[in-house]
């Protein structure tokens, strides 16, 4: 039977919805909408821009999460910051299209700066997931992106130096000996030393327990939803990962699941922190399956967030929830967190500020 032409138009009319963070309460029409982590503000407009033009989410995330790259934004994203243990920058990224749930995605990539369009390569060419190091640059540059590309700059290569000076401390090494050096290092349990004592095993373990703290200068992600004037959900996400990290690897940015996830009749998740924590829960998962049962946003967001802090009190963390309502929230433990989110209600980009 055909539909009735006013049951057509009713479908077609922009939605209200009321959006709650904290004690605020916010309208906001619900198509197109951009959400980001951070106020990254410059990448939200690069993706409304596309996006309110007509651009798929897919293409819009891309567009946004590429702004982020190019601007490097708080030296955590792109090229040019977060330095491992030897001085290079690496780059992880990932793109889910929450239609089809294909995922694309690049990690420990050397020598290309494109993370965000690298990864929608391997999504749109290829029939894997995951692409890593070395052999990820090589596709990317088979499949069209500029390189080799030096992805170090003058100020990472300087950061990287004054921590070289001190005796490369902190750093994210454990149980290892020497603690309060460069390396080489080893188990403290290493048998080639018989005589160690385990009181000198004890003082190993105690002065290498300054672990750096992931913050909003050290490490971070820009993560990204973006619902098109389809109604259409896709999620991306692109970082130069932990600063000092041990050369190989690879935090919770590529892992579809833990930095982002989007199911397109449900809604999407976007995660920033300490990945290497948060990637063992799949919080972005947990959040877009919690909202499928009917939770609201802010609840499904500080559900998942609980339950990191439940093992790991000391953890850093951020989740931003988002329904296909356009109703978003979020929750974090830790620090205070901001989110951004441009929608046709709004002027320009706003700033959501969430407390611990």
């Amino acid at each position: 039977m055909a539909a009735k032409p006013f049951n057509i138009i009713f479908l077609l009319l922009p939605l209200l919805s009321l959006v709650v963070v904290g004690h605020e309460t916010v309208k906001s029409e619900q198509y197109p909408l951009v959400v980001s982590t951070w106020p990254f503000i410059e990448a939200v407009r690069a993706a409304w821009r596309a996006v309110d033009a007509g651009s798929s989410a897919v293409d819009s995330v891309v567009e946004g999460c590429s702004a982020c790259e190019e601007l490097r934004c708080d030296g955590t994203v792109g090229p040019g910051g977060s330095p491992d243990e030897n001085g290079e920058t690496t780059i992880d990224a990932l793109i889910m299209d929450g239609v089809t749930m294909e995922v694309g995605a690049v990690a420990a990539m050397r020598y290309v700066k494109d993370g965000i369009k690298a990864a929608r390569l391997v999504m749109q060419h290829t029939e894997h997931t995951l692409l890593v190091g070395e052999k990820a640059s090589e596709f990317a540059i088979s499949m069209g992106l500029p390189g080799p590309t030096n992805l170090s700059s003058p100020e990472s290569m300087e950061k990287w130096a004054k921590w070289k000076d001190s005796r490369c401390q902190p750093n994210f090494r454990k149980n290892v000996s020497p603690a309060n050096s460069c390396g080489p290092y080893r188990p403290t349990n290493y048998l080639g030393h018989p005589d160690e004592t385990c009181s000198s095993t004890v003082q190993m373990l105690t002065s290498n327990s300054n672990l750096l703290r992931v913050g909003l200068h050290s490490h971070d992600t820009i993560s990204m939803a973006v619902i098109d004037r389809m109604g259409h959900i896709a999620v991306g996400t692109s970082t130069n990962g932990a600063t000092f990290k041990i050369p190989g690897r690879v935090g919770d940015g590529p892992i579809a699941g833990s930095s982002a996830y989007a199911i397109d009749e449900v809604g999407a998740c976007c995660a920033t922190g300490d990945g290497d924590i948060m990637m063992r829960f799949l919080p972005c998962y947990q959040v877009v399956e919690s909202m499928r049962l009917g939770m609201e946003p802010k609840l499904a967001a500080k559900d998942a967030i609980t339950r990191i802090a439940r093992k790991f009190p000391d953890f850093l963390g951020a989740i931003v929830a988002l329904n296909k309502k356009g109703e978003h929230a979020g929750a974090c433990h830790g620090w205070t967190f901001k989110y951004s989110v441009k929608s046709p209600a709004m002027k320009d980009v706003e700033v959501f500020t969430v407390l611990p």
